[in-house]
């Protein structure tokens, strides 16, 4: 049983989060040991450690992300930095270039591709080799007006974490055998993608600049939804509550049923993919079940 400091700290942040108090269960089950184990990385390399943290859309991240950071924080006293694969977005302008000079789908964020992935190089290297008195600029994007904060707008952090939880849909993922993308798998590759262009460009991404990033990570854990078929389900609660943030600003590009089914069909190829192969590879296996609750 964890200190009483630290067990309301987690409290405290799930009531933060509006999540129900039976994830209490959750601190000593699945954080603390996870925590554990960074924790001896760390003391083994005296390094930065950047930990991966790949889910389907829905999946969980967020949450998970900011819980493990109480423990590391509370019970390590850690220096913690939650990053985004999602503040790497290209700007939309940037996009709108791809999809006209590659192919029109890579205006929709989301797949590999559609990342500034040196950006991301430099932050987590620059964060790496940090002094005490550095200061690191933090990416950050706004989904609800669908393009890059300005810099001035981005967080700042001095010196150098202990840990990063970076996450992301597709954290950790390589590419497909050139083979399985010949059949279109939806009705978006069907249609929108007939001589496999889009497909191969977002493939061949996950083969050069994406490795380079992912092979920085020294821990990759994975929370493995139960199917495709929930990321739809969940996405969509995440969609209304974006909806329900953003009521009344301007400019915002919160999508309907019929956009985010589109949307969600962008991802579903690599999805289906990782669901299969991963979970034979990462270092932490999670199963997150229909309830959303994580399992062992």
């Amino acid at each position: 049983m964890e200190s009483t400091e630290l067990r309301f700290s987690f409290l405290r942040k799930l009531q933060e989060l509006m999540l129900d108090e039976v994830l209490m269960e959750d601190l000593d089950r699945i954080y603390v040991p996870l925590a554990n184990m960074i924790a001896e990385g760390l003391n083994i390399e005296d390094k930065m450690q950047l930990i991966g943290v790949n889910g389907a859309q829905g999946a969980g991240k967020t949450t998970f992300g900011n819980l493990l950071k109480v423990v590391l924080e509370e019970k390590f006293k850690m220096k913690v930095l939650l990053l985004s694969i999602d503040d790497l977005y290209l700007t939309r302008a940037k996009r709108e270039q791809l999809a006209k000079e590659v192919h029109p789908l890579l205006i929709t964020r989301g797949v590999p591709g559609t990342h500034d992935v040196e950006l991301g190089i430099r932050t987590i290297d620059s964060l790496a080799e940090a002094s005490p008195k550095t200061v690191t600029k933090i990416p950050r994007f706004n989904k609800a007006t669908d393009d890059q904060w300005p810099e001035a707008n981005w967080d700042k952090f001095e010196g150098r974490p202990d840990v990063v939880l970076f996450d992301g849909w597709f954290m950790g993922a390589c590419e497909q055998p050139d083979g399985d993308l010949t059949e279109p798998i939806n009705s978006l590759e069907e249609l929108e993608d007939k001589d496999c262009v889009w497909r191969k460009y977002v493939n061949n991404q996950l083969k050069e600049r994406y490795r380079d990033l992912f092979g920085r990570l020294d821990l990759l854990v994975m929370l493995q939804v139960p199917s495709f078929e929930k990321v739809y389900e969940w996405r969509s609660l995440q969609e209304r509550k974006l909806k329900m943030t953003t009521l009344g600003q301007k400019n915002l590009r919160v999508m309907d049923e019929l956009e985010l089914r589109r949307f969600i069909s962008h991802y579903e190829r690599l999805t289906r993919f990782m669901l299969r192969e991963m979970p034979s590879r990462v270092d932490m296996l999670f199963k997150v079940n229909d309830n959303h609750r994580i399992c062992i």
